[in-house]
């Protein structure tokens, strides 16, 4: 290859490379501009409203089990009142937790037929619900209202390019975590996971959504895998979504966990 075609095909190369890296950059030139704290309000305005719920959760590992649960939950950014009822198997019936948050304190209750009634102490949020790979502390706290917002990167997950969040609780809010990171699809505003680290560094929990449901105009996600530090894997699935739902308050009461009727229109 003579001179002037070797510097013909380095122009060419350089000018490949340079669209190919052009390409690649694209979808993540596209949202780098949200900041942090921005993207994680628009997460926790995703989980206000009220909502039911109806999911199978099945467990693997030596205690493998799968439940029907109903799940009634009213949130809001300072307040939260959610209620796991096991609908099935038969045996397990009527099973519920009621799990509270208000200006940051959290309290748990939990019921089991015919009247056994006791609180969940705040050591044991840590503890898995209901058996699952999931702990009160996953379901009632929320780390995109934590203090500290940061976008720490990005990464492609199933073919979407996400921003990588990362929420710390701060001084003066209590956490088992020391942080969170959150795979953000920032166009639906969707996470695709969210991976959970102790004081230590080491990961505890990572959970992967599998499927998003549109609702209206609303991407939510409907199917989770969760594995936890037990080494198991739960899988969630969302079989039916209501949301606007309205709610009496003795629903979310020690009373309320001993119906398992789901709310008007519900079943639409």
């Amino acid at each position: 290859m003579n001179s002037k075609r070797k510097r013909r095909f380095k122009f060419m190369n350089r000018h490949f490379t340079a669209i190919y890296s052009g390409l690649l950059a694209i979808p993540f030139l596209a949202f780098a501009a949200e900041p942090a704290a921005e993207l994680a309000a628009r997460l926790s305005a995703k989980q206000e409203g009220s909502t039911f719920v109806r999911v199978r959760m099945e467990t693997s590992g030596g205690d493998k089990q799968t439940l029907q649960l109903q799940i009634k939950s009213r949130v809001s950014r300072g307040t939260a009142d959610i209620v796991y009822q096991v609908l099935f198997p038969k045996e397990r019936k009527g099973e519920a937790v009621l799990l509270q948050r208000s200006r940051g304190r959290v309290t748990g209750t939990l019921f089991v037929p015919p009247n056994t009634v006791r609180p969940i102490a705040s050591a044991k949020f840590t503890e898995p619900l209901l058996g699952s790979d999931l702990s009160y502390e996953d379901v009632i706290d929320n780390p995109f209202v934590w203090d500290q917002q940061a976008i720490v990167g990005t990464e492609v997950i199933d073919g979407t390019a996400c921003q990588i969040l990362e929420s710390k609780p701060g001084k003066g809010r209590k956490s088992y975590y020391s942080s969170v990171h959150t795979w953000v699809d920032p166009r639906r505003y969707v996470p695709l996971r969210i991976e959970k680290y102790d004081a230590s560094g080491r990961l505890v929990r990572q959970i992967n959504t599998t499927r998003v449901l549109l609702d209206g105009d609303e991407s939510i996600p409907a199917n989770l895998s969760v594995r936890g530090p037990r080494g198991t894997v739960t899988e969630i699935d969302g079989s039916r979504l209501k949301r606007g739902v309205t709610y009496q308050d003795i629903e979310f009461t020690v009373e309320g966990l001993k119906q398992l009727s789901a709310p008007p229109g519900s079943s639409q």
